[in-house]
């Protein structure tokens, strides 16, 4: 069975991914406007009635800015842990009692031929979690926002065929930067991002034979660009004797539009 994935957005100004079959076709979160969204999904041949389910990771504006949007205009039901729905229900507007939907960490979730399983994330939001995505015969991860890497997360990833990974910033480009202290302290803090360094050494702990596809998303803006994080991350990959190449991908998903469909 074929699985098509598609980073729609991803950064920290925005962050939507399409993930689908032949029969069940499916959103994490919804970050940038409906507008966008609807046209990305144009851009692949599906119409927005066309979705069955929109997945919300966590309450922050770069993961639910358009969630209320699409649910409305295409009846879409909205899947979502308790305390992240009681966090975002008053920025999204009013959703139909049928859209409703809530998810458990470590309790799967089965929309026609795919299973979802949510896992619990370390980020400064009220519930938060990241998604594994399983069909017959594959397995897609979206862990963005971190935190800090724990053995959980670790088993999560684990076997994925496909995974989306945050590298998030530069240490020393936050450490150096111009943002506030504060802000500095939660960026690198245990619910805040992981870095480049981080990303790298999580996928040399996790690496697979069955991983064939690392898409490093949610990049900062201001302390990251593409070619330093996916430069940092090969680095450490090679030196660890993983070789990116014929049977290992890895690419970097930028703020619209940016990554290749890959089908497993």
């Amino acid at each position: 069975m074929a699985v098509k994935f598609y980073a729609i957005a991803s950064g920290s100004s925005g962050n939507s991914t399409f993930v689908g079959t032949e029969h069940t076709k499916i959103l994490i979160d919804a970050g940038i406007s409906g507008k966008c969204i609807t046209q990305a999904l144009s851009s692949l041949e599906i119409a927005g009635n066309n979705i069955d389910a929109l997945f919300i990771t966590h309450e922050h504006t770069d993961h639910i800015k358009g969630a209320g949007i699409i649910s409305r205009k295409f009846d879409i039901p909205i899947y979502a842990t308790c305390g992240t729905w009681k966090a975002m229900e008053n920025q999204i507007g009013k959703i139909a009692e049928k859209n409703k939907r809530f998810v458990y960490a470590q309790e799967r979730c089965i929309i026609n031929d795919i299973c979802i399983n949510p896992f619990a994330i370390p980020h400064d939001a009220t519930e938060p979690v990241g998604y594994s995505i399983e069909t017959e015969n594959h397995k897609i991860t979206i862990a963005t926002d971190l935190g800090h890497i724990t053995n959980d997360i670790k088993q999560k990833l684990f076997d994925s065929d496909l995974l989306l990974l945050e590298a998030n910033h530069d240490e020393e480009m936050v450490k150096n930067g111009c943002y506030p202290y504060y802000l500095k302290e939660r960026i690198l803090g245990k619910k805040g991002h992981i870095s480049n360094d981080t990303a790298g050494n999580l996928l040399c702990d996790i690496m697979s034979e069955k991983l064939k596809y690392v898409v490093l998303g949610h990049l900062s803006e201001q302390n990251n660009y593409p070619r330093l994080a996916y430069q940092t991350v090969k680095n450490i990959l090679e030196k660890n004797n993983i070789k990116i190449g014929k049977y290992f991908q890895l690419d970097t998903a930028l703020k619209y539009n940016s990554s290749q469909v890959i089908e497993l």
